[in-house]
């Protein structure tokens, strides 16, 4: 239903910004397109990565490695790999929801969103060029441990 109310919200929204000026509008909407093909082959390269993922991977492998029982060695696991892995942030919301319904645990979860989000090993060096060595690395480093305390409390909430 909720769904239904903000696609419903975003149509007025945009028949009226249509009304109060045109020109704008087309402009924000035709950059939207291209926003849109810009995005898609990673989203859709990612979701066909997941999807194989799952093909080939059983729900209780998922649930061994990063379910709930899996304790803090399934967040120190999620965090590791959140930590290495390159992804879009819009696309490791999709992959954390299809995760908790193949039977992850919502502490392994959190732990692999916040450092999929905040922790970029694979972008290192490019940070470091801007920010210095040092500061690079104690960003993320602070990053790494801080998703243990979002673990910790989505674990302990939703847990």
């Amino acid at each position: 239903m909720t769904t239904y109310i903000l696609y419903t919200l975003a149509a007025v929204m945009c028949f009226i910004s249509y009304l109060k000026n045109k020109e704008k509008t087309k402009n924000a909407l035709m950059k939207a397109c291209k926003s849109m093909e810009n995005i898609m082959p990673q989203f859709l390269s990612i979701i066909v990565i997941v999807g194989l993922m799952l093909a080939f991977v059983d729900t209780n492998t998922i649930s061994n490695l990063i379910g709930n029982e899996s304790g803090f060695l399934g967040v120190l696991f999620s965090a590791i790999v959140g930590s290495i892995v390159m992804v879009p942030t819009f696309v490791a919301f999709s992959t954390a929801n299809t995760l908790l319904n193949s039977g992850a645990g919502y502490a392994q979860v959190a732990a692999l969103v916040s450092t999929l989000t905040f922790v970029g090993i694979m972008t290192f060096t490019l940070e470091s060029k801007y920010i210095g060595k040092k500061a690079a690395f104690y960003r993320n480093l602070f990053a790494f441990l801080f998703s243990f305390v979002v673990a910790f409390f989505m674990g302990v909430i939703l847990g």
